[in-house]
């Protein structure tokens, strides 16, 4: 298969600093799209896959899955979008498209696995798939999305991964109006989840143990915030809301807001993976029929969904535009929450 030389900023190794190196992206096919990327943005899975937090990464490794750009070449059999066109690709490139998870454009979920944006194998090429931190990507029609027009392309981009992490829990438990849903922390899924809820009509909490995100959490629409380490707070509202959000990345307890949860009312988590600890403890979820469920991402059809609510709406991400050359001291101020709320690269910087 032909292929042209882009470049691009990855890393060789976990302990490596990201670097200008050069990768490979494939010719367009008949139904691919080719986009040059404007904007990407940096996503906490882009530093976990870059330093190797989770145990599976493959390198060289060029992260990047909130790719926002314009559409430069079309296949002769793309009728999606055509050239000049805004477009965007999340975390998904591709996905087996016959199992019954595809079958309900529940791609995210696909029983025999689907290809990720960037450290997943690449089936045209061979290695793996290279990320939005670079010159363009090449993707499969069916898995490109249209931008609205009216949107900032910047401030677009955070929506394809954080945006549809916590749309994809609104939508399936059917957050409408009169719905209360609460939202535990506010960072880059967190401001997202807040500004969505309320888009979607429903009144809107934000759980924190920090006072002084209060005045944030009002200005992106929640409603009131709670203090989760004041007793007296967390008992007020007990038995309150039809759904929680929880975005937090990192081990924590989740036993205090089952309480919080009305009858029936579900915990979704969308911000950690692994084991919980302490130890869930099941009586108030078996005495109020409440769950605790995990969300990921979400498929393509509901993608466009969110984006389209979005350009009605206008909402976008709060955003941090930095250069490509400024990723590894991003990385360092991600890990310590020093982004309000979504770094974003202009990737014009690649070019300097």
């Amino acid at each position: 298969m032909a292929t042209k030389n882009v470049k691009a900023y990855g890393t060789e190794a976990s302990d490596a600093d990201l670097k200008q190196m050069t990768i490979s992206r494939r010719d367009v096919g008949a139904k691919d799209i080719e986009i040059e990327i404007l904007y990407c943005g940096v996503c906490h899975s882009d530093l976990h896959t870059a330093r190797n937090d989770w145990g599976f990464t493959s390198y060289p490794s060029v992260p990047g899955h909130e790719i926002v750009g314009k559409v430069t070449r079309v296949g002769s059999e793309v009728t999606k979008l055509k050239v000049g066109d805004f477009a965007g690709v999340g975390c998904l490139v591709d996905s087996c498209r016959t199992c019954s998870s595809c079958a309900q454009d529940l791609e995210q979920y696909c029983l025999n696995g689907w290809v990720g944006t960037y450290n997943s194998q690449d089936k045209f090429l061979g290695g793996m798939t290279f990320g939005g931190y670079s010159e363009t990507v090449v993707v499969e029609e069916h898995f490109v999305l249209k931008v609205p027009a009216n949107l900032d392309l910047a401030a677009t981009a955070p929506l394809l991964c954080a945006g549809i992490t916590t749309w994809s829990p609104l939508r399936h438990w059917k957050v409408g109006k009169g719905s209360k849903v609460a939202v535990v922390g506010l960072g880059g899924l967190g401001h997202m989840a807040i500004k969505l809820a309320k888009g979607l009509g429903a009144e809107v909490t934000l759980l924190s143990r920090t006072p002084d995100k209060e005045k944030d959490a009002k200005e992106l629409g929640a409603d009131s915030m709670i203090i989760t380490t004041d007793e007296n707070q967390m008992k007020s509202v007990v038995g309150k809301f039809d759904l929680i959000i929880d975005t937090v990345p990192y081990v924590h307890d989740v036993n205090p807001y089952i309480a919080t949860l009305t009858i029936s009312g579900t915990l979704v988590l969308v911000g950690y993976l692994g084991g919980l600890d302490p130890i869930l403890n099941t009586v108030p979820m078996i005495m109020g029929r409440k769950a605790v469920a995990g969300s990921l991402i979400g498929g393509i059809a509901e993608t466009q969904e969110m984006l389209d609510f979005c350009g009605e709406n206008n909402i976008v991400s709060e955003i941090e535009i930095i250069k490509m050359q400024d990723i590894n001291e991003a990385y360092e101020r991600m890990l310590k929450s020093d982004v309000r709320y979504r770094f974003v690269i202009d990737m014009a910087s690649l070019k300097e």
